[in-house]
């Protein structure tokens, strides 16, 4: 087999394994941390190392995996997303997916600029980038198809609030604090020390 071969056929084993640690994580407790509202989730961490060891393409399939996993969670497995998905199965199945997807992408594509000018710093940006988008984008998207629902205006009265900006922002709160200072670091650690297993830099 020659070394392009060898190449993609190494790409496909990595990937593989990231999606299956992905769904590992999403049906055990490693993956989420229930709380009230939201969930905080961890699983940024295997699409940010997805990201920045095998490309925005990689990050992408692995935050396929990810919005897969939570849309999955919409049956039964969490009140919050198996309310929306009561509402709108297919506007739910959009929030779940396409912004982790996007987040996976978006995180590759930094970590490879940040890469050619930053070097090593860009293990931090990648990581840290991930579930900052992932809180981004989820909320964005979430926002633009349910914020009208009495489902979510209920939220936005206990709250106290009528803007969507600042719904989005006391929504997730101090528990988006805690998941992407967490991510960042664990994300962190594991890319740097895959890299340098694989002697990627």
């Amino acid at each position: 087999m020659n070394n392009n071969g060898t190449s993609r056929t190494l790409f496909m084993v990595e990937l593989a394994l990231m999606v299956a640690v992905i769904f590992v994580m999403a049906f055990t407790p490693l993956g989420y941390f229930q709380t009230g509202g939201l969930s905080i989730t961890f699983l940024t961490v295997p699409v940010a190392v997805g990201a920045m060891m095998m490309g925005p393409g990689g990050g992408a399939v692995c935050g396929l995996a990810f919005g897969l996993t939570s849309f999955l969670q919409c049956f039964g497995m969490g009140a919050f997303g198996t309310m929306l998905f009561s509402i709108n199965p297919v506007g739910t199945a959009f929030v779940c997916i396409v912004p982790r997807i996007a987040e996976g992408w978006l995180c590759g594509l930094i970590f490879q600029a940040a890469r050619k000018k930053l070097g090593k710093t860009a293990y931090f940006l990648g990581s840290i980038s991930c579930p900052v988008l992932n809180t981004l984008l989820f909320m964005t998207a979430l926002v633009a198809v349910f914020f009208r629902t009495d489902y979510i205006q209920g939220y936005a009265q206990t709250l106290g609030v009528t803007n969507p900006f600042l719904f989005a922002v006391l929504f997730v709160g101090l528990q988006g604090l805690i998941e992407a200072a967490v991510c960042t670091g664990v994300a962190w650690a594991v890319s740097r020390a895959l890299a340098a297993a694989f002697r990627r830099g």
